[in-house]
């Protein structure tokens, strides 16, 4: 059984670049293990919005810090990104932060796709898209002069020529069984997020790892099982509550979000969730209440608990965390 982790969600759809690498050098200093950045070619809002390039970010991020964990959750290579080029940016990401880097992926999303040409297409295509970068990354990371042909990849004598002594470890982000059952087959991690009803996690998603994992001969006990967590702690209640309502989008249902590329749009729909907002998100002003609320998702299975925080002051919130919430976390479970 992997050991809990707790980390911090650099949201790259909140702040500008410079702003979120200096918060993921407070979240190391207050005690997080890991800092994760989303991979927005354009964010889930206009008004305030933010989308900087998590590849560059994270080169960065990785000469600022010296202990936390870095990655994506999530970045899609299979779209804009071809794979190949995915492969060798981690490749060397891993090189700069050795032991430090996990590449997160996911099926993607059109807002960040079709604004760059791309046409948008069936989930099963997006899935099988998925699928074949991940076999391409990781032949791409064993071996050299690769040649694969796949049904939407080739690459001719390819070769990563600057490759950490370890592979970068994959995660593989589901919100439903087929992608969490390739997770439990390929992946060395599996990313979700929390606020969806407790039968998504304890009778789909982590049922359908373990599947994966006993169909390719492993044990889904063994790998980190990632959730970000949408938490809103605060010592004033009724700003805790306020606060969710710039992420209203997240209450959005799921089929109403997928197929919207423009910001604005999505910014217009989100308005309409504001009065529920606060409901995909764990709100409390109580610090033990507040850890009960969290350790439900350790109870579902859960291994590493990424914190993410809908307010503006954000440095606030990594300091009443590392103060208040982290400590208890950990001498509860270890």
């Amino acid at each position: 059984m992997p050991s809990l982790r707790l980390g911090y969600k650099a949201s790259a759809e909140q702040f500008p670049p410079r702003r979120l690498l200096d918060l993921a050098v407070a979240a190391e200093r207050a005690g997080f293990d890991s800092v994760w950045t989303s991979d927005h070619f354009q964010p889930w809002r206009h008004t305030g919005g933010h989308a900087p390039n998590a590849l560059v970010w994270l080169g960065a991020a990785a000469q600022a810090t010296s202990r936390v964990t870095l990655g994506t959750s999530v970045l899609t290579p299979s779209f804009r990104y071809n794979p190949a080029v995915v492969a060798q940016a981690f490749a060397t990401l891993g090189c700069l932060a050795p032991g430090r880097v996990i590449l997160g992926v996911g099926t993607g999303e059109s807002m960040n796709e079709v604004p760059t040409g791309v046409a948008w297409p069936e989930q099963s295509e997006r899935f099988a898209r998925l699928r074949e970068s991940v076999q391409l990354i990781g032949q791409l990371w064993r071996e050299e002069f690769v040649n694969f042909e796949g049904a939407h990849y080739r690459t001719h004598d390819a070769t990563i020529y600057d490759r950490p002594d370890e592979p970068v470890p994959i995660y593989i982000a589901a919100s439903g069984p087929a992608a969490a059952r390739l997770a439990g087959r390929i992946a060395d991690g599996f990313i979700c997020t929390s606020g969806k009803g407790a039968e998504l996690y304890t009778e789909t998603l982590l049922p359908a790892l373990a599947e994966g994992a006993a169909k390719a001969g492993r044990d889904a006990a063994g790998m980190d099982r990632m959730i970000e967590m949408k938490v809103s702690f605060d010592t004033d209640l009724e700003r805790a509550m306020e606060d969710t309502k710039v992420w209203a989008a997240l209450a959005l249902p799921g089929e109403m979000k997928v197929g919207v590329h423009d910001p604005r749009q999505m910014e217009i729909l989100a308005r309409h969730a504001e009065p529920y907002a606060h409901k995909r998100w764990l709100v409390s002003a109580d610090p033990e209440e507040h850890v009960d609320q969290v350790a439900t998702y350790l109870g579902y299975g859960f291994t590493h608990l990424v914190f993410h925080f809908p307010g503006e002051d954000q440095e606030s919130a990594i300091a009443r965390y590392g103060e208040t919430i982290l400590p208890r976390l950990r001498e509860r479970f270890g």
